[in-house]
């Protein structure tokens, strides 16, 4: 049975059983054995509690408290430590209710400049590996390493436990991986070990699986797990019996889809080109505003913001969505489409804006401005006979973005915009 010592990443043979106890090539303890280890080679990696984690890297002090990075009380909890998790905080909980449970938590203020940098550092590790990553969130990624065994000098299991030990080492966060011969599998197994994990799924998968409740599968959740249960299935092994035709007649057309998915197959390749759908910013407030002037001057950073993520992801928005939420937790929506794609902060305001005032009338508690429709960054401000403003304006942002990169983003600001 093949083993791996995540401690040396020496991949060692032991006949016809597993190895046990201590690696005899370093001593260490940290050894996992599958059939399959030295063949697979899809992998998953998902960074522990991210922002969580980077801001422990950066305040040593807090390694051993619980951390929630989140903001205000009425925000959301957008990542929190292990230690916290022992309380029961989870992601997206509202933060008076995570407060709640750990009153002892510090709590940090998103810095998604500082988590997208070292996400990019993460990310340039990674495709020294192969350049076949895919990117799923900003602390995760797929990987194929297939056909990597010969530029490493060894199997994928062996490079991605080096992996995991450098970005511990010379980043300051870790990693879990999962490795499969699929997309779907490596997830499953990624989540099996966290934190520092390395979890393997072969072709046992769907026998490793079938006692585990419906809602480990991604893509399952609350609402189909209580329609699932109405229909007698409360595991995955329960639903991965099923055939195809009485999945669909049970189930509807998805019905062999969730059935395949629990049998663990899955046949997406590793794209390293990923459609990014929308970008967006939003911000919950400390109390509830009505004065359509507040909630204007509540829109401009959040433009200012928007911009600042399109010129980053070099996109520009042909469209716009303002998001505004009541006090009673009503979602109102409202879509204005651009005459000439922007990246600008003043153009997607003064888009906005109107917006604004027109629904103005109930109490919100939330506000928020999302580019609706991508288009390439090139096609962005170039003006017209009609539009010549547009072209300086660019000019304008591209050298205040200039200073901001040399000298801090605190050293120039701009006004409010009423």
């Amino acid at each position: 049975m093949p083993t791996l010592c995540r401690d040396c990443d020496a991949v060692l043979i032991q006949p016809g059983a597993e190895l046990s106890g201590a690696c005899p090539q370093c001593g260490g303890r940290r050894l996992i054995s599958h059939a399959e280890l030295g063949t697979l080679a899809i992998a998953h990696i998902d960074c522990d509690a991210f922002f969580a984690s980077v801001e422990k890297r950066d305040r040593p002090e807090l390694r051993d408290r619980p951390v929630i990075v989140g903001g205000g009380t009425r925000g959301v909890v957008a990542a929190c430590c292990y230690v916290a998790r022992l309380s029961g905080v989870r992601s997206a909980m509202p933060m008076f209710k995570a407060l709640k449970l750990c009153p002892d938590a510090t709590v940090i203020r998103p810095d998604l400049s500082k988590y997208g940098a070292v996400a990019r550092e993460i990310r340039d590790m990674m495709q020294r590996l192969t350049p076949l990553v895919q990117p799923l969130s900003i602390d995760e990624a797929a990987l194929d390493l297939a056909g990597t065994e010969a530029l490493h000098g060894a199997p994928p299991a062996a490079v991605l436990s080096r992996f995991a030990r450098d970005v511990e080492t010379n980043v300051g966060v870790t990693v879990s991986i999962g490795l499969a011969a699929n997309r779907l599998r490596a997830k499953l197994a990624a989540e099996r070990d966290k934190p520092r994990g390395f979890a393997i799924l072969g072709a046992d998968t769907a026998a490793v699986l079938a006692p585990e409740p419906l809602g480990t599968l991604p893509g399952i959740g609350p609402a189909l797990v209580r329609k699932l249960a109405g229909l007698g299935m409360t595991r995955i092994g329960q639903l991965a019996a099923l055939d195809p035709r009485t999945a669909r007649q049970r189930l509807g057309d998805d019905g062999p889809s969730l059935v395949a998915r629990a049998r663990g197959e899955d046949n997406r390749r590793v794209n390293p080109v990923r459609e990014t759908k929308s970008i967006s910013a939003e911000t919950t407030f400390a109390h509830d505003i009505t004065d359509p002037v507040l909630l204007g001057r509540a829109l401009w950073p959040l433009c200012e913001k928007l911009g600042r993520r399109l010129r980053a992801e070099q996109f520009a928005a042909a469209a716009l969505v303002l998001k505004l939420k009541t006090a009673r937790f009503e979602t109102h929506t409202h879509a204005v489409r651009l005459t000439a794609p922007t990246q600008l902060p003043e153009t997607i305001f003064e888009a906005a804006k109107p917006i604004v005032h027109q629904a103005a009338g109930p109490a919100f508690r939330l506000i928020g401005i999302g580019a609706a429709r991508l288009v390439p960054a090139n096609l962005a401000d170039h003006g017209d006979l009609m539009d010549q403003e547009s072209p300086r304006r660019a000019a304008r942002q591209q050298a205040m973005d200039t200073i901001r990169a040399k000298f801090g983003a605190d050293i120039i600001r701009r006004g409010t915009v009423e």
